[in-house]
């Protein structure tokens, strides 16, 4: 039996190379050495307020991206979050038996809450949806960013906590985070992690920018002063730009800094820009051909949401048993 891999990705903001060499690329490498589960998270994202119809278009956009990208829906299930009631249900039950100083202890929940006038109740439980949307599938492996990995381990610790009170209910899973390119740097501030959200247009490369914007954007990107091409943590704006380059293309470190030695950085950005835009090529016509046919998406979301039900469903089901609703 395949050991299984769950991953959450929100509709909302425009994916970005940052999603896509972080989490997407991976998802579709991995995807017939696992069961996965692709889940398009539209409850978390209304942790923030949400427009309904933008909200509803945002997340047939994102499935079509998931399979632009490279995911098949032969071997993998890619589901709208809510359209498995279970999800909403495994959420209360677990709020019921998590301590709130866990949650108040949150990294994520602190920045954001500083940022909030009126803080939301969603916003503190957040995680312990994401807990019980791992912990429905008995997932052996969760790839996330470094800005997850806590939310990951609080699912282990609620899963362990409830495992030694009710018994082995759940399976604990495991964080898995990729070797190389988990951070995508921001372009403009290369120690911030590139974001959906950032007001900075320049600093983010979209998944459907044209060439024109991103060649625009590389050639923006901050760099240093100095003048040798060098993959050199300490320097983080090269360091990023030579990261997406061995991202793009897979040619070894070494390889790379011989091909621009001795060259300067718009040899550098120039070389990167026209790597990525042929990098996107291949999945912008996909992600255009499948939008012009919502009718496929929609079975695509509805076949997945029904087979991934029967599995949430029956651990939904085992929980409520050993803690007496059943």
């Amino acid at each position: 039996m395949k050991k299984r891999v769950f991953s959450g990705i929100q509709p909302t903001g425009r994916s970005h190379i940052g999603n896509y060499l972080g989490a997407m690329k991976h998802w579709a490498n991995d995807q017939r050495e696992f069961e996965n589960f692709f889940c398009i998270v539209d409850l978390h994202a209304l942790t923030v307020p949400q427009d309904p119809a933008e909200l509803r278009a945002a997340t047939r956009e994102m499935a079509a991206m998931l399979i632009a990208v490279g995911l098949d829906p032969r071997y993998c299930h890619i589901f709208v979050q809510s359209h498995v009631a279970a999800h909403s249900q495994m959420a209360w039950l677990l709020n019921c038996f998590t301590p709130l100083g866990w949650l108040e202890r949150m990294t994520q929940y602190k920045d954001k809450a500083q940022k909030q006038v009126s803080v939301m109740a969603g916003l503190l439980g957040y995680p312990v949806l994401m807990a019980g949307d791992i912990l429905l599938y008995h997932t052996h492996y969760v790839p996330v960013g470094d800005d997850q990995k806590q939310h990951v381990e609080l699912a282990r610790d609620i899963a362990q906590s409830f495992n030694a009170r009710f018994g082995d209910v759940f399976t604990v899973p495991e964080v898995v985070i990729p070797p190389v390119g988990a951070r995508i740097m921001n372009l403009s501030e290369p120690t911030k992690k590139m974001s959906k959200s950032d007001d900075d247009l320049n600093s983010t490369i979209l998944l459907l920018d044209t060439p024109d914007a991103i060649r625009r954007k590389l050639m923006r990107a901050t760099t240093d002063s100095e003048r040798s091409i060098l993959f050199d943590e300490n320097r983080p704006g090269i360091y990023n730009l030579l990261t997406l380059y061995e991202l793009f293309t897979g040619e070894p470190r070494a390889a790379i800094e011989s091909r621009f030695a001795g060259k300067g950085y718009g040899d550098l950005k120039k070389g990167l820009a026209e790597v990525v835009i042929e990098g996107l090529r291949p999945l912008q016509a996909r992600y255009a051909e499948l939008t012009r046919d919502p009718a496929t998406l929609d079975t695509i979301l509805r076949d997945s949401a029904e087979r991934c039900a029967v599995i949430a469903e029956k651990t939904l089901t085992d929980v409520q048993h050993v803690i007496g609703l059943r």
